[in-house]
């Protein structure tokens, strides 16, 4: 998903060639996305950056420590300890395009997200726990990888940032904001 998410943002902002990733270094899943990202990065191009983070404050230090970069890009994976408001807010500020693993920040000024479909998932979930009360053993079914992924682009930041959106991202997108 981290080489995915890289990809993206790259497309929508091709002048970018540095990343922070903002993520809760103990979080194993954050450690393993951020090891994806690591390895994706040089066939774009792409120098990943470590955010490592646990407050508001390091992640205000992070961003702006970063901002002072040209041709830089944002990457924020999900934890309770990242507030995505404040990461919009500095990501502005700094004139950063930032790609969320969810779309809420994007409605409120961050350029896009890419995620898989909770809803799908959530059905898909459903399904599993119903053939499980009908008898059938969970070692038996087998492992589910999500196969809907939305797209939402808020044009609004991207023409603040003075990015063109691509037509072919626009037509793959799920959701415009404008």
């Amino acid at each position: 998903m981290g080489g995915k998410w890289l990809e993206i943002l790259k497309e929508t902002a091709p002048q970018v060639t540095s990343v922070l990733t903002i993520f809760q270094p103990e979080t194993p899943v954050h450690q393993g996305l951020w090891h994806s990202i690591q390895d994706s990065a040089p066939r774009l191009g792409i120098e990943a950056v470590p955010g490592g983070v646990h407050n508001g404050a390091e992640i205000e230090r992070a961003i702006t420590s970063f901002g002072t970069r040209e041709n830089g890009g944002i990457i924020v994976l999900p934890h309770a300890d990242i507030s995505d408001d404040l990461v919009v807010a500095l990501a502005l500020r700094h004139r950063l395009p930032a790609l969320f693993s969810d779309a809420g920040p994007v409605t409120t000024g961050g350029l896009l997200s890419y995620t898989y479909d909770l809803a799908d998932t959530f059905r898909k979930t459903a399904e599993y726990v119903d053939r499980i009360l009908r008898g059938e053993k969970p070692g038996d079914l087998p492992v589910q990888q999500p196969t809907k992924f939305d797209l939402v682009i808020n044009l609004k930041t991207a023409k603040a940032l003075g990015i063109t959106v691509s037509a072919s991202l626009l037509a793959r997108a799920d959701e415009l904001i404008e």
